[in-house]
């Protein structure tokens, strides 16, 4: 049993986290609880033995493994990244944009706020230590949608994460991105998830996954746990979304809105995106 439910993270977190958008969802097919996050985070032995058949990695799986152990979000600049600043009632927050990982994501992304398409649209879900959730011209999580007209496909490298700060396409399940999106807030990892992490940095460089074969080193390196820990995120959620950018400035900001009085998880004071400017 130990280390299945690192494994286990990105591989089930599709199934059981689903941030919604996309306008033919019911709101109950996209929006989930704050509580149905902490069963999440609190995944017990009995939970892990019911998902050990879907630890193991397909080959399109085993090619997201990206062997340079090189992460685009920590380092200072990456190769043809984009700028570009999301205006806020709360302030302005400074994003880097990832087209060489996530070229749909990050077009639908640009075009969308050189057109103006996210000027006045709210962050209608926020939820604290977690993330907040916006893009969707409804307000309510049942709208938006893509540049196409239609839902686009995820983009999903093991290069990119759900470290605090991560700008990620938000969906109704795989393949249904639109123009919704979010960004992490967390800072701290739940203490078992912290756990085990620290001890697969001692046993990673050895440890092989009795159900799929896989190495925890190339799933989990030890830099994406050393920054997991060092500076939280969300990596339950890693490989079952798209990640195309991250936070470089105004995650002060990103904190300020997670922490407004919500309704559930709706602001109760509306929080506006102005405009989001694409830096040339």
């Amino acid at each position: 049993m130990k280390f299945r439910k690192i494994l286990a993270f990105g591989l089930i977190g599709a199934m059981i986290f689903a941030v919604g958008c996309g306008e033919d969802s019911s709101d109950s097919d996209m929006i989930t609880t704050e509580n149905d996050v902490s069963v999440t985070e609190s995944i017990d032995e009995t939970e892990a033995e019911s998902v050990s058949q879907v630890t193991e990695l397909t080959e399109d799986e085993r090619k997201m493994i990206d062997p340079s152990g090189v992460f685009p979000q920590l380092e200072k600049k990456v190769e043809g990244e984009i700028k570009a600043v999301m205006k806020t009632n709360k302030g302005d927050i400074s994003l880097r944009l990832f087209p060489s990982k996530a070229p749909k994501a990050v077009e639908n992304f640009v075009t969308h706020a050189k057109d103006g398409y996210y000027n006045g649209v709210t962050f209608h879900r926020v939820i604290k230590d977690f993330m907040i959730q916006g893009g969707d011209p409804k307000g309510d999580g049942t709208g938006g949608e893509s540049i196409w007209g239609a839902p686009f496909e995820n983009e999903v490298v093991t290069s990119l994460r759900h470290f605090r700060g991560a700008l990620c396409m938000a969906n109704a399940g795989a393949d249904t991105n639109g123009s919704q999106f979010y960004i992490v807030q967390n800072n701290k990892i739940d203490d078992s998830y912290k756990t085990e992490f620290e001890e697969l940095l001692n046993a990673q460089d050895e440890y092989v996954s009795p159900e799929s074969g896989a190495k925890v080193k190339e799933v989990f390196p030890k830099a994406v746990i050393n920054e997991y820990l060092k500076n939280g995120g969300c990596p339950f959620l890693d490989f079952g979304y798209t990640v195309f950018g991250q936070v470089s400035d105004g995650m002060s900001v990103v904190d300020s809105i997670a922490s407004v009085e919500v309704d559930g998880e709706k602001p109760k004071e509306d929080i506006v995106i102005n405009s989001i400017e694409i830096l040339e």
